[in-house]
């Protein structure tokens, strides 16, 4: 094998052979490493000749195909594109026939050769010209189809993308205000109502009463569809589809129907209605019991709606069918996978996910799969009827933050990827490459690096899919909400992939057309009207940082992750204005876990540290952050004197915690987030980062209830205060 072909491979598939870890210092990636990253995007890397073929024919591909699948740009008059022709048509005259978004069609004639030549090559003997093209047209923002006309036949056709130059920014950041709001999971929060796991009624109350104290968004976990069929693959961050909705967060009783007789004998059974008290009591989040109580509850109530409105010319059932309308194939593959998982399940078939899955069903296109849909027809409507009514709630939990007049309204969070087993793979398996992970290279906190059991998106393949899945992923996250959060925003630009059965360590970086990515951002943003803030922790290149901000994309700044060289920490102040900032994250340990260490003593506990001295090195640096974070704290006059100035005699009180939130509340970051766990003076973490069975991860609940939160006194001193501060720093 020659390397040259391989190095060329590389190079075109933007596979990074060099980086800065996250000591600053230059890291090399394997030759080896390389090879079975580009083994992992499909190519045959061990045999030669059919790898020189297959490179061969991918060429021949590019050069028979005259346009791009898709060409992105910002607004502006001139629209330019690539066209390749053999060299006897390239003086012949064309015509650009645009047809924008609205139905209106431009044309445009033009002559390829009056453009500039950028690149020759002979198939089969045939001379082959690219020519770079420069029309004048007036495109608005959006997406539209170019189609290459000659004598009234369409050769090729490509999508046009005209993005605005930023992201979307509410008026009252613009005009320079700092606002608050507070992020909470949705499924640890305890109500006087739910069924043991926080939901969109919960969101609704949780929105109305906030925004009465003063703050101005709520911020969400990531609220993406799991699995029906295995609850206890739990991690908001392992999703099955991005672009749909989990149903567990759906309030039943909020649901037309639920008062019905049918459904009102189901529900009030002895132990069904002693099954919902435990799981409202229970301190964890009973996955697996509040998931058949509610499967139970919904299907009785679907099975009433679909007799008196969904079998009827009604407007429920006009705007359902609307809806699946909508939704289109993705809609539809989220709906029979979970229909199919179920059976499956039911059948004590294994069925974690589509891996597993009966060879017959292992692709949503197979006729298998589109007879079992057939035949479970009512049984995918259910599923259907889940994600129409998740989305109901959604809608009117963001019209609560709307009427309270919320600057920001609603947040939500966006996963990196989806899990290996899920079913937006399942539905797309071209656009990914399942043989690899996405993870994190080793740094200072992960020194064996990190993988994630994502699968990695393609980027050639989400271009030649003219970067839909892309499309439909932004817009689905920012309907009906204030702020889109984007987890590890890194993504964007690079994303560190683990061929499977490989180590973190044997990764290495993949690059993605960040520009064209930010640009479908941007245009996202202003459609929805929803700003964007990019989680930009971890290894972070200063391009994608510089990137960020020039694109209007929010960065995200975490109080105890902002210090000097020195080990002082950083006062809010010098924050960017353009940037959320925090004290901790679902993540990291809660302020009084940080501040007494019981993430250092859980840690040893679930042997996370390998030595001693490793752990013993742990407890000195918290020690001297600690009395560094103090020395910042009565620098600022942010907490009062009564609290000792030497850390050996200061434990953590609500007087610290609460100085801790106005310090930050004075800070020049536009926006303020803080956690309910630390309003609540809390210990346990909601995630241990490098645990899966150890710790409870996504499970653990408040400790009280949002009744019980919004009518505590010192909670509500605490909030106007903080809009009091967040006010004066205006100033």
């Amino acid at each position: 094998m020659t390397s040259s072909l391989i190095d060329q491979l590389v190079e075109h598939r933007g596979i990074e052979s060099n980086y800065t870890d996250a000591w600053g210092k230059p890291a090399t990636i394997e030759s080896t490493v390389k090879k079975k990253l580009l083994n992992v995007m499909g190519y045959k890397v061990d045999d030669q000749a059919a790898l020189e073929e297959q490179v061969k024919q991918g060429m021949i591909k590019d050069w028979l195909t005259p346009l791009n699948p898709v060409h992105v740009q910002r607004n502006n008059d001139a629209l330019s594109f690539f066209v390749r022709l053999p060299i006897e048509l390239v003086t012949d005259e064309y015509t650009a026939q645009i047809t924008l978004e609205s139905g209106d069609v431009q044309r445009v004639t033009f002559e390829p050769i009056e453009g500039e030549l950028v690149n020759v090559n002979h198939i089969d003997e045939i001379e082959f010209h690219e020519y770079f093209i420069s029309i004048e047209c007036n495109l608005p923002l959006g997406y539209h189809t170019l189609a290459l006309v000659v004598d009234d036949e369409s050769l090729s056709e490509m999508r046009v993308i005209i993005a605005p130059d930023a992201c979307y920014q509410p008026q009252t950041l613009v005009d320079g205000n700092k606002v608050w709001g507070l992020s909470v999971q949705l499924y640890c929060v305890r109500s006087d109502h739910n069924w043991g796991i926080g939901d969109f009624s919960d969101l609704a109350y949780l929105t109305a009463e906030a925004a009465k104290t003063g703050a101005d968004f709520i911020g969400l976990n990531p609220i993406h569809s799991l699995y029906p069929a295995n609850p206890g693959a739990c991690s908001p961050y392992g999703p099955s589809s991005r672009r749909w909705l989990n149903f567990i967060y759906i309030d039943v009783t909020a649901i037309d129907g639920f008062h019905q007789p049918s459904v009102q004998a189901i529900v009030n059974q002895a132990d069904f209605k002693e099954s919902i008290d435990d799981a409202r009591a229970a301190d964890l989040v009973d996955y697996p019991s509040v998931t058949k109580l509610k499967l139970e509850a919904l299907s009785a109530v679907f099975d009433w709606q679909a007799q008196q409105y969904l079998s009827k010319n009604t407007q429920q059932n006009r705007s359902f069918n609307a809806f699946i309308e909508q939704g289109g194939e993705s809609l539809q593959t989220i709906a029979v996978y979970d229909a199919l998982q179920e059976d499956l399940a039911s059948k004590g078939k294994a069925s974690w996910g589509w891996p597993v899955f009966p060879d017959e069903y292992a692709d949503f296109d197979s006729p298998a799969v589109a007879k079992f849909a057939k035949a479970n027809a009512k049984r995918v409507q259910f599923f259907l009827w889940l994600q129409w009514q998740a989305a109901l709630q959604f809608e009117k939990a963001n019209k609560v933050a709307q009427e309270h007049k919320m600057q920001i309204g609603l947040y939500r969070d966006l996963a990196v990827g989806v899990s290996e087993g899920s079913a937006e793979i399942w539905g797309n398996k071209a656009l990914y490459c399942t043989d690899a992970s996405v993870g994190a290279p080793p740094d200072i906190l992960g020194p064996l690096g990190q993988t994630w059991g994502l699968p990695p998106m393609d980027p050639l393949k989400l271009y030649e899919q003219a970067y839909q899945p892309i499309i439909d992923l932004f817009s689905s996250n920012m309907h009906a909400t204030g702020a889109l959060r984007i987890d590890h925003v890194m993504a964007l630009l690079r994303l560190w992939w683990v061929p499977k059965g490989d180590s973190a360590k044997q990764g290495g970086y993949v690059y993605y057309p960040v520009d064209d990515l930010l640009a479908i951002l941007a245009l996202e943003s202003h459609r929805n009207q929803a700003m964007v803030i990019g989680e930009d922790l971890g290894t972070v290149p200063e391009e994608i940082r510089e990137k960020l901000a020039d694109n209007g994309v929010y960065s995200y700044r975490v109080f105890f992750f902002e210090q000097a060289k020195d080990g002082g920490f950083f006062s809010p102040s010098h924050y960017p204005v353009q940037s959320m900032s925090t004290l901790t994250t679902h993540d990291m340990p809660t302020l009084n876990g940080f501040w007494h260490c019981d993430d250092l003593q859980l840690g040893k506990t679930l042997g996370l540290y390998p030595t001693e001295e490793i752990l013993a090195s742990l407890y000195q640096s918290r020690h001297d952050n600690k009395q560094a974070i103090l020395d910042t704290l009565h620098g600022h006059g942010s907490i009062s004197e009564e609290i000792s100035r030497d850390v050996n005699q200061v434990g953590m009180t609500k007087a610290l915690n609460f100085g801790m939130q106005t310090h930050m509340a004075s800070g020049s970051s536009s926006l303020l987030s803080l956690q309910l766990e630390d309003w609540l003076e809390m210990d346990e973490p909601v995630n241990i980062p490098g645990t899966f069975n150890e710790y409870p991860n996504w499970q653990r609940k408040l400790s009280h209830s949002l009744q019980d939160i919004f009518a505590n006194s010192e909670l509500q001193s605490l909030a106007h205060r903080l809009t009091e501060v967040r006010r004066q720093a205006k100033q």
